[in-house]
Parts: C-alpha cells; structure tokens; sequence
C-alpha cells in the first residue's frame, strides 16, 4: 500500500511535470521541468527494482546532457518573439497530431499486451540480487545483434558529426613560434633617414 502511493505521487508529479515542459514559455524553466521529470522517472524505476537503469538516468540525463541543454539556452539569445508568431496558425494541426497520438497510445495500452491477466506478477527478490548483472546477460546475450548495430549507427553518427565540423577550411589564425623565433629585425624594422625640416 506505501509503495503504491509513493507510486502514484511520483507519477503525478511525473505528469505535471512533463506538462509544463510543454507549456512554459521560459525555454530555461521548460529544461528545469524536465530535469523534474528525469527525477520522477528515476524514482518510479526505483520502485520497480531497476536501480542501475535509474541511476544511469540520473548520472548520463540530468548530470551530463541536461547540463549542456542548459549551457546552451543560457549562452544563446534566443528571441521568442518569431518563434511565437505562428503558434495560432499552427494550433490546429498541433491538435490533431496531438489527438491522433493519444488515439494509438490508447490503442497500445488498451491491447492485449498490457493487459494484467496477460503479465506476470511482480517478484521481489533477495539482498543478492543485482539487476546489473541480469541486464548485462540479457543484453549481451539475446539482443547483442540490436546492441552492436545500434552501437555501429552511433558510431557513423559521430564521424558524420565530425566531418560536417571540418568540411569547411579553417578561418582562424593559428601562432607559429618556429617562424617567431626565426624573425629578425631587419625583415620587420625599417629605419628611414630623413632630413629635419624647420617650421
């Protein structure tokens, strides 16, 4: 019963946070909400016994990439007054995308996969247990495949990334101090010998 209801704050809080990720208009305040949710999320993953998937959501979203979304918004000035303009305009289809996503999120939830006669009941298990270990074995087993493709995909993202960085000649002047010390002072000081004039 105390689990159920630590459950059901976290999920509302889960909820209400992901809400005003979408709906404030401060894009800082809207990435704050968000680090809310990771949090939420973490603590339901808790419940369910998943404490490396939550800590890992934790660690890698909230203390690393979270972080830079917030370098970034910080550091840039963005003007929302453009981004604003066609939002009456875009309602209409914003609505739609929005009603036919809660229609299939319905149709999944409502299948026969979710349903709980369909799933098998929660096991508790002993002090020893790590889900570490389980979720290493599983997926270095059965869906090592989908692992080493996904890991080769991220691979060609970065040097994909890479190469759009440095597709362009370098613009910036760099110091060369092999060329600096070499310098002497006749090839940069030149001396003019001119005559005084009077005024």
């Amino acid at each position: 019963m105390f689990e159920q209801i630590i459950f059901y704050i976290f999920a509302g809080l889960l909820i209400l946070s992901a809400s005003m990720v979408i709906t404030v208009r401060n894009p800082v305040m809207a990435a704050l909400f968000l680090v809310l949710s990771f949090f939420s999320s973490a603590a339901i993953w808790l419940l369910l016994e998943a404490e490396f998937l939550a800590i890992a959501l934790v660690l890698v979203y909230v203390g690393a990439v979270m972080v830079l979304f917030l370098f970034v918004i910080m550091m840039l000035d963005v003007n929302l007054a453009p981004l604003r303009e066609g939002f009456a305009r875009h309602l209409p289809f914003g609505l739609a995308v929005a009603v036919l996503m809660m229609i299939a999120m319905g149709l999944v939830v409502n299948s026969s996969y979710f349903r709980s006669e369909g799933m098998a009941a929660q096991v508790s298990f002993g002090p020893g247990y790590s889900n570490t270990t389980e979720l290493g074995q599983v997926l270095y087993t059965d869906y090592l495949y989908p692992f080493e493709i996904a890991g080769a995909i991220l691979l060609v993202a970065i040097i994909a990334a890479i190469s759009l960085t440095t597709r362009k000649p370098r613009s910036t002047k760099t110091q060369q101090p092999g060329l600096q010390v070499q310098v002497r002072k006749k090839d940069r000081l030149r001396i003019i010998k001119m005559d005084a004039e009077k005024q």
